[in-house]
């Protein structure tokens, strides 16, 4: 089960709301939920967790490119939201794959056995390395906002709570948890 929230920046201080997921299927989906929570192109941060098992924050700051951190990302890389952070992290989402990649151009004819199915079979598995044990991506994109590379790493189970602590946004945070 996972919980997610945003955090926007408005003039008079951060917003909280819960959010659904059901409709996210990639980063760029998240970045334009984060995008449609901010006010005049300000800061959103968004927050993931799953059941204590990892958290991901996704910082969104108008049209540029989100900024991305995972807790844990072997955890998370087990998860359908987890690996979507941990695919793009480690640049092996599958959206870069060419229609191309679709046809059967490997000089067989239909129904023909491939002469040596191991010579042209790059599986995902065998292309893109191996999931790191531990945090993953930006580590410094709270900086600014109170939570520097030290502290952002040192974050648990609890970590929401502790970023809208040095956010200054407790008490919005809680009337959506």
């Amino acid at each position: 089960m996972y919980f997610a929230a945003l955090l926007a920046r408005t003039e008079d201080g951060w917003e909280a709301s819960d959010t659904e997921l059901d409709n996210v299927e990639t980063l760029t989906d998240l970045a334009d939920l984060a995008r449609e929570a901010a006010v005049d192109d300000d800061t959103v941060v968004v927050y993931i967790e799953q059941e204590g098992a990892w958290f991901g924050v996704i910082r969104v700051d108008g049209e540029d490119d989100p900024r991305v951190f995972v807790s844990h990302a072997a955890a998370a890389a087990r998860s359908s939201y987890g690996a979507m952070l941990t695919d793009e992290l480690l640049g092996s989402d599958d959206d870069g794959a060419s229609d191309l990649d679709s046809l059967d151009l490997d000089g067989t004819e239909d129904g023909e056995p491939d002469p040596d199915p191991d010579d042209n079979d790059l599986s995902d598995a065998a292309t893109s390395g191996p999931v790191p044990p531990g945090p993953l991506g930006d580590v410094e994109l709270l900086t600014d906002l109170g939570v520097g590379p030290e502290g952002l790493l040192v974050l648990d189970t609890d970590a929401l709570a502790q970023i809208a602590d040095a956010l200054g946004c407790t008490d919005v945070l809680e009337a959506v948890r």
